[in-house]
């Protein structure tokens, strides 16, 4: 009877704990997990966003919300228009998923919207720009563009042919602003207006911002427009360089880290290219006494050498002059 009551109490005991933890676990999962929402959304990341990113339409998204969680910094679906964050600079890091509020980010027109835009350690460079040499206004904020300088390299002699060079002082630019714009104008039909503009507003390091500044007084500043397949040759180019360490481990994190630094870095190029390589009427170098030809000089003819004796010869020599006389011989 003993051992019958101490095993009917210990099933007692064990239903009793069973029924209490398994009723906390079940509060406990219900407590974690949002309450179903009644049709309120909010406006979420699509991934993740660095301070400084430019918001483009695929950033955001709608997403249901449970309504005890709503904060009034949120971005409500039926209140605001997700049109009017286009454009726009991330002011604080924003992880995927994760709820816009009004203070991540920064509008164009309102105070230190510029020095959010920039990267860290980054400058902004305006320069002027035509309609020729600013790619017909097919360059928009957020797209990358190479730096090229055209100047007249006069001679330093008198009447010396001056020379005519262009190259390419900067890649990979980051546009931040044309004409103090700083998103994509669009139509009625939401498709993209093409405009020409004056003004250009880049980013660049100190360096590099000091090279752009010179070049202003130097000569002609022209855009190059980059496509996004270049991203991945530059990648090649800076890893056979030794300027980027490639992770090891596999770590997709790093290699991620490694991407976004070469997408955002201007890269310092070399490549140029003279007068003499696009017409022959033109220097090809950086002296001055150099003069570009009137016409194409003929080419001297060869001369006429005289006929080898045949048969048997004589040698004569007659001081420095040597000749050979044939004696008629077969």
């Amino acid at each position: 009877m003993l051992m019958a009551g101490a095993l009917a109490f210990a099933l007692l005991c064990a239903t009793l704990a069973r029924s209490l933890f398994g009723g906390g676990g079940s509060s406990a999962a219900s407590a974690a997990t949002p309450a179903p929402s009644n049709g309120t959304e909010v406006l979420v990341a699509t991934r993740t966003l660095p301070v400084g990113t430019i918001v483009t339409a695929d950033a955001f998204r709608y997403q249901p919300w449970p309504d005890n969680l709503i904060d009034k910094a949120y971005f409500l679906k039926g209140k605001e228009d997700q049109q009017t964050l286009l454009g726009t600079v991330v002011r604080y890091p924003i992880t995927a998923g994760q709820p816009v509020t009004q203070g991540a980010i920064v509008k164009p027109g309102d105070r230190g919207f510029l020095a959010a835009a920039l990267g860290q350690g980054m400058r902004a460079v305006t320069f002027v720009v035509t309609a020729q040499n600013g790619v017909a206004g097919f360059v928009f904020p957020g797209d990358r563009v190479d730096l090229l300088l055209t100047q007249t390299v006069a001679g330093s002699t008198a009447g010396a042919t001056a020379l005519k060079a262009s190259e390419t002082i900067v890649s990979n630019l980051r546009v931040l602003a044309t004409d103090q714009r700083t998103d994509k104008t669009t139509d009625s039909d939401g498709k993209t207006v093409v405009a020409t503009f004056s003004n250009v507003t880049i980013e660049a390091t100190p360096k590099i911002a000091e090279r752009i500044a010179v070049a202003q007084q130097i000569g002609t500043l022209s855009l190059a427009l980059r496509p996004i397949a270049d991203d991945k040759m530059e990648l090649e180019r800076q890893i056979a360089n030794g300027d980027i360490n490639v992770p090891t481990g596999g770590d997709s994190r790093a290699e991620k880290q490694m991407l976004l630094q070469l997408a955002a870095r201007p890269v310092d190029a070399d490549s140029f290219t003279t007068g003499a390589e696009v017409s022959r009427f033109q220097r090809g170098s950086y002296s001055g006494n150099q003069q570009a030809p009137a016409t194409p000089a003929p080419a001297s003819p060869s001369p006429v050498q005289p006929p080898r004796p045949r048969g048997p010869v004589v040698t004569v020599m007659r001081g420095q002059s040597v000749t050979q006389a044939s004696l008629g011989g077969m």
